[in-house]
């Protein structure tokens, strides 16, 4: 909501320059492929919205919210099919277990869930410090990228064992 919020006004507050852009994940996925299993992952959010934004036009508020935005939706995806697979995970590790030792399928439902209002707050402060400026909403949506990309990248590695 309040990434719609945000976005919503950007489309309103200028031209439509974002059209003209093009979007490519490539830079994020090579980076992630090339990382490995290093724990570099982290450094690779935002790699495909910087491209975006390198194109012409691509510095303009609603040019830089088009880009973060492409991007986040990579990684909001990312973080559902981590969240769905870990939680399938941990439901199964806690089947058969007492109820006092089988608290992991609850225990990240609950940290998932206090997750998304601070990750909501701590954007919604790093906007405040634009002070209203054009730059609160790209700030606001940078900021909701990263947190949603290392969340899923720590969901990931969870998963896979890493974490």
């Amino acid at each position: 909501m309040m990434r719609c919020l945000f976005f919503c006004v950007l489309l309103l507050s200028g031209p439509a320059a974002a059209q003209d852009l093009s979007f490519q994940i490539a830079p994020t996925e090579s980076c992630l492929w090339d990382s490995g299993n290093t724990g570099e992952k982290r450094a690779c959010i935002g790699r495909a919205a910087a491209a975006c934004m390198e194109q012409p036009g691509g510095s303009s508020t609603v040019a830089m919210g088009f880009c973060l935005d492409q991007e986040l939706a990579y990684w909001d995806d990312m973080l559902n099919d981590a969240y769905g697979q870990l939680m399938q995970a941990m439901r199964a590790a806690d089947e058969g277990l007492p109820s006092h030792l089988a608290i992991q399928a609850n225990s990240l439902r609950d940290m998932q869930r206090a997750w998304i209002p601070y990750r909501d707050a701590r954007c919604t402060h790093e906007a405040s410090l634009w002070q209203g400026g054009t730059g609160a909403s790209p700030a606001y949506l940078n900021c909701i990228l990263h947190e949603t990309g290392e969340q899923a990248l720590y969901l990931g590695a969870l998963y896979s064992g890493e974490g």
